[in-house]
């Protein structure tokens, strides 16, 4: 193995490779979702290191790759801060979970591309009225939290 670090398109391979045959609510394949996050911390101005834990941001929380690879992981420390900062935990408040991003340096940018690609009207115009309501809601409550503006 080598120490070298990996580039921001060997992450974006491994994620879409570790989400192989995952596919979202609406019944498409995940990785257009890390797609649109990665694409949003970009176009809001973020780093690669960014950039790479968007395309990373679910990966554990979705059990794609375990704690222990993004440990032994050739990745800036950052990023996997990063990762397991957007990493929701098994029964942990929102509040404790949106106090670990705010705390975690350059988390909010992933999480803010994140929210707004989950929250995409065209998104959720094809999920069923109660979870498009169930899911709007929770993510406004979420971007609150967080200190930001509605999209």
């Amino acid at each position: 193995m080598t120490s070298d670090p990996l580039t921001l398109i060997e992450v974006e391979a491994l994620a879409r490779a570790a989400h192989e045959g995952q596919t979202d609510k609406a019944g498409r394949p995940y990785a257009e979702h890390l797609a649109a996050v990665a694409e949003g911390v970009r176009a809001r101005g973020g780093t690669a290191e960014q950039q790479a834990a968007a395309w990373l941001h679910d990966a554990i929380e979705d059990e794609a790759l375990t704690p222990a690879w993004l440990d032994s992981a050739g990745l800036p420390q950052s990023v996997k801060d990063m990762v397991l900062a957007v990493t929701k935990r098994p029964g942990e408040p929102v509040e404790a979970y949106t106090a670990r991003i705010l705390a975690t340096p350059g988390a909010l940018l992933v999480k803010e591309a994140d929210l707004a690609h989950n929250a995409d009207p065209a998104r959720l115009a094809v999920l069923d009225a109660p979870t498009r309501d169930r899911l709007s809601g929770k993510y406004a409550y979420v971007r609150s939290l967080l200190g930001l503006s509605a999209p």
